[in-house]
């Protein structure tokens, strides 16, 4: 049976603000057996200015949200043409790109993706795919996570798939269906905090090491009632700021204790969610650098054996996904799962434009 060969570049902007990511793959299908290798590999930071306009957009007008929609398509596919120029790649199938999520509500039949308006095949010159969440909301499902179709098909040897980024989340087979979910907010706290030391992160969590934990905000934090849901379910930014940080910052406590007490909040949550205590637990996302955080973790899951990848993969996993969400759209294969999102029916998603 015959190789397929695909040339792609994966892009994906999350939560936790630190940039874009950009990644050039190679992917080979034989026989339903999908490799890939990851050739270069990016993070662009984004300006000062930029980080604060993503982070106030949550409250923009819909005037406002057009402007800088159109502001970070341009931002978008001058930072991806930058890269295909750098690495002098040629010959590309597509460029599939996750924009970055400003609004997400699917209980209102809502999501928002900004970087995704068509002129950007043109202004790059190339095929692109991308907004891969918005039809999923429209068939009743949550947008969210579209990462575990990935996990499934590129890292089947893992009992447990785990991004711990602006929020952490969780992939896993059960009954032959995935299961995936978000469990609760990471980076998007534990960096608020940090900011507040004139750190863009908690380095190693060695900040968060130094605090201690305060039980009273712990058990409130953990009575929230998100995590009494049951899956299907996801977060969005909207639920940090209205409800983790003001819960929070109601307490008079040191920011290392906040810091503290988040990370055992985070851990612990994270060992409820997942149904078997045993296994083999793969982690990526830039909160995998959180020694504290994974040590947390692992105290809450003694049998479980915790990978954490190269750094290629950990780092750009994300970008790596959502270069196969493209190729699978471009195959006209399903990449969503229903299992997953709670959509209607599994579904293939994305828009797809080309350069004209």
């Amino acid at each position: 049976m015959k190789e397929d060969y695909y040339n792609v570049i994966g892009v994906m902007s999350g939560t936790s603000l630190d940039g874009v990511d950009l990644t050039h793959i190679q992917f080979k299908v034989k026989n339903n057996k999908w490799t890939f290798e990851i050739l270069e590999s990016e993070t662009i930071a984004y300006s000062s200015s930029w980080i604060q306009s993503l982070k106030s957009a949550v409250d923009y007008s819909k005037e406002q949200l057009k402007k800088l929609n159109q502001d970070y398509t341009q931002l978008l596919a001058s930072i991806i043409e930058a890269f295909i120029e750098k690495h002098k790649i040629e010959n590309l199938d597509a460029v599939c790109s996750h924009g970055h999520t400003i609004l997400h509500q699917p209980q209102n039949g809502f999501t928002l993706q900004i970087g995704n308006l068509p002129e950007i095949a043109t202004l790059i010159h190339q095929t692109v795919v991308c907004d891969f969440r918005v039809q999923d909301v429209q068939l009743g499902g949550q947008g969210a996570p579209l990462v575990p179709i990935g996990d499934r098909i590129l890292f089947p040897e893992y009992d447990y798939c785990m991004n711990l980024g602006g929020f952490s989340n969780v992939s896993f087979e059960q009954d032959q269906q995935r299961i995936a979910f978000d469990i609760s907010p990471v980076n998007t706290v534990l960096n608020f905090y940090a900011n507040q030391f004139g750190f863009d992160y908690d380095d190693k969590g060695t900040i968060s090491r130094t605090g201690k934990i305060d039980t009273n905000l712990l058990n409130e934090l953990n009575a929230l009632d998100f995590y009494q849901k049951k899956h299907p379910k996801s977060l969005g930014f909207e639920f940090v700021k209205e409800t983790v940080l003001p819960l929070i910052e109601s307490f008079e406590i040191a920011i290392e204790d906040k810091l503290c007490t988040f990370t055992e909040h985070v851990a612990l949550q994270i060992a409820l969610a997942l149904p078997n205590k045993k296994g083999s637990l793969y982690i990526t996302g830039g909160g995998a650098y959180n020694d504290f955080l994974i040590e947390r973790i692992q105290s809450y899951l003694p049998e479980m054996k915790i990978i954490i990848p190269s750094t290629k993969i950990l780092e750009f996993k994300e970008a790596l996904i959502f270069a196969l969400l493209g190729v699978l759209k471009l195959r006209g294969e399903i990449n969503v799962l229903s299992s997953v999102t709670g959509a209607k029916m599994d579904h293939s998603s994305g828009n797809v434009y080309y350069s004209k």
